[in-house]
């Protein structure tokens, strides 16, 4: 598939994003809510996440170049990393904005209209975030995931800044709003950890997930058997492409084609268990002693 092809999802978050500040704001000015101010706020870090992950959506998609050999689908790290830290942003001024009104109760008017509003952008937040959640997932796409986890984490905090304002109105005490906001800030602090912490996981090349690697193991099991032995098993993961690396050990007395031969049977092996993988082998000699020199990990140090 054309990654760039992913921008339109994007673009559909960024659409979501601009109908959303537009009714929660409104809803805000109505009801001079902080809850559904801070509502607003996390809105407007919706609108700013969609844009970063359009530019990296559009970054990853492009080809390997002579100064990418591997290509750029990194850049989606820089996304997910870029909205959990606006998160976090949002998670702090939502905080500031409730301790002052905390301090400062301000009646809430016209509840009824400003949670009608409230309620008509999560539905549309909901629908957008299960579109990306699930696209996320089907093209591993980091991006569009972090953004769909994000609008997910403006629903359910639009659920509790709904429920807190229509509290407010039944028993009239005022303070329950900022405090339902302070609620909200809270939770949002650990949705932006959680993709800050993914991002930095990302860039650091971690290995794949487990289920993957139990899947090339089997395939290797498969060889084993046939007297085929395997060390320096490694893996990484840069966004949706995954890079395998192994080295495989043979009789010696094998000719060329022979071990080019198992090579290629064996990348297509991996190639069919891992989804859009690239796979590096090293054929050695298995009677040969040197050939268990290159076992440790850091093999820059021998």
């Amino acid at each position: 598939m054309d990654r760039s092809s992913l921008t339109r999802y994007a673009w559909l978050s960024i659409a979501a994003a601009v109908v959303t500040i537009i009714l929660k704001t409104y809803a805000y000015l109505i009801t001079g809510s902080v809850g559904l101010l801070s509502d607003a706020a996390e809105s407007l870090v919706n609108l700013l996440g969609a844009g970063i992950a359009l530019v990296m959506l559009t970054i990853a998609a492009r080809p390997p170049d002579e100064d990418h050999l591997f290509g750029h689908e990194k850049a989606e790290y820089f996304a997910c990393g870029a909205e959990g830290a606006l998160i976090l942003l949002a998670a702090g001024s939502i905080g500031f904005a409730a301790v002052n009104r905390l301090i400062n109760p301000i009646p809430i008017e016209q509840a009824c209209a400003g949670l009608s509003l409230s309620a008509a952008a999560s539905v549309i937040n909901f629908v957008v975030a299960r579109i990306l959640l699930s696209a996320g997932k089907k093209h591993s796409s980091v991006s569009l995931e972090a953004d769909g986890h994000h609008l997910m984490t403006d629903v359910w905090t639009s659920i509790g800044v709904i429920v807190g304002v229509a509290a407010v109105a039944l028993t009239g005490w005022h303070p329950l709003d900022p405090i339902i906001a302070i609620c909200v800030a809270c939770y949002i602090v650990w949705t932006g950890f959680r993709l800050v912490r993914n991002s930095v996981y990302g860039l650091m090349d971690s290995a794949l997930p487990g289920n993957e690697c139990e899947g090339i193991n089997t395939v290797l099991d498969k060889y084993k058997s046939k007297g085929i032995q395997f060390h320096a098993l490694r893996t990484r993961q840069a966004g949706a492409r995954c890079f395998v690396s192994v080295h495989v050990l043979v009789p010696g007395a094998w000719t060329v084609q022979q071990g080019h031969e198992l090579l290629e049977e064996l990348e297509s092996d991996i190639s069919n268990t891992v989804s859009r993988v690239t796979v590096f082998t090293h054929l050695e000699p298995i009677e040969d002693p040197v050939s268990g020199h290159d076992i440790e990990l850091d093999r820059s140090r021998k």
